[in-house]
């Protein structure tokens, strides 16, 4: 996993508990706990940190994941504000993932190894989005979600239909701006 993940992730900790909590995390989980945005590091390093997190919040790992997801976007859009200038909503900011900010993720950062999305549309108007990673962050793509309808303005129902967790092949959320 690259680097810049682990660095939104203490970004995302320290803004909203502190310093010491990140450091705190880092003891409890440990790993080293130095990242630069550009290294790769294993995934097992942020699964760590993710399981720390959520035995000293008692809280589920989804909730942490979630939680990050909606808080790293804002810092996202920080960073990379070229990724969201052209959108004026979430639906096509999410469609956007697979074709434009993923491969530009790439450039940025060599070796990264995005998740795919697939998309379809039910009749009744919901984004159907496919998840297919051997990570199964299906949680951090909800939070990111998540945050990518908070930058918009915007509410939805997220729900997941499948779930890799569950035993499914993939991970098949539907997104309902009409609740």
């Amino acid at each position: 996993m690259k680097g810049i993940v682990f660095n939104l992730l203490q970004e995302a900790v320290e803004a909203e508990f502190s310093e010491e909590a990140w450091d705190s995390l880092i003891d409890a989980s440990g790993v080293s706990g130095a990242y630069t945005s550009l290294g790769s590091y294993p995934d097992e390093e942020l699964f760590a940190l993710v399981a720390a997190a959520a035995a000293l919040l008692e809280k589920d790992q989804a909730d942490i994941l979630r939680w990050f997801g909606r808080n790293a976007m804002p810092m996202l859009q920080s960073r990379y504000p070229q990724f969201f200038a052209s959108h004026r909503g979430a639906r096509s900011f999410i469609l956007s993932v697979n074709d434009i900010i993923h491969p530009e993720v790439r450039k940025l950062y060599a070796g990264a190894s995005c998740p795919h999305f697939h998309f379809d549309e039910d009749r009744a108007g919901r984004l159907l989005l496919g998840y297919r990673s051997p990570r199964q962050l299906c949680q951090l793509a909800h939070g990111f979600i998540e945050g990518s309808l908070n930058h918009f303005g915007e509410r939805a129902t997220i729900e997941h239909v499948l779930c890799m967790h569950k035993g499914d092949g993939i991970c098949r959320m539907s997104i309902d701006w009409q609740s």
